[in-house]
């Protein structure tokens, strides 16, 4: 997977995705392949495969979501029941967001899948934190992307490409950077007077 999504490693019940629309081509971490029955790396994700595992009275639902997401380059999300290799039954929920490319425009889908199948209370809390991080990370990115778009007159893509390089040479989450960046920037940043003036005319609609 790539720094667009900080896939969990500790509970094999909450994995991440990644799907690209022109080519049709699917990234699931090891934790997914696992919900599957499949030992990491052992197959390569399909659509073919993917819409396989549905459960039959799920598989209609999921199909016309993907060819939705495609046609008009939106988000997959979904709840519904996967059969893995063994046979068994996981309720599931697919959490998901677009990115985009350079320039901004979408090219595709990715997120968590999060097995929902009965399990004691101590998962189903660490499946709720895991959800809740996946929604604090994204804010917090999104933050910082805003950030560096203001200052610099950058797209958010290209915002973007800042923020993932800047994790890649500082050996650092991406999430954690933003967090850093957001956190650093609020406490020490000095914005002049003009620039304040200028910005509440904004928010007034005066510009």
């Amino acid at each position: 997977m790539t720094d667009a999504v900080d896939s969990p490693h500790d509970d094999s019940r909450v994995g991440s995705f990644r799907y690209l629309f022109a080519s049709d081509e699917w990234l699931w971490s090891d934790e997914v392949a696992r919900m599957h029955g499949y030992e990491p790396g052992s197959v390569v994700p399909t659509t073919e495969l993917i819409v396989s595992h549905k459960h039959p009275d799920d598989r209609g639902a999921f199909e016309e979501k993907l060819t939705r997401a495609n046609r008009e380059h939106t988000h997959l999300s979904s709840r519904h029941r996967i059969i893995d290799i063994q046979g068994r039954e996981h309720d599931v929920t697919v959490i998901g967001r677009t990115f985009g490319d350079d320039s901004d425009t979408p090219i595709g889908t990715e997120g968590y899948y999060v097995d929902l199948t009965p399990a004691d209370d101590a998962v189903r809390d660490q499946v709720a934190a895991h959800i809740e991080d996946f929604r604090q990370s994204h804010a917090t990115i999104e933050q910082a992307k805003g950030m560096l778009m203001v200052i610099y007159g950058v797209s958010a893509g290209h915002a973007f490409d800042v923020l993932r390089w800047r994790s890649q040479q500082e050996n650092i989450k991406l999430k954690d950077l933003c967090a850093l960046i957001v956190e650093s920037a609020v406490r020490n940043a000095d914005v002049p007077q003009e620039t304040r003036s200028d910005f509440d005319l904004i928010v007034l609609g005066r510009r």
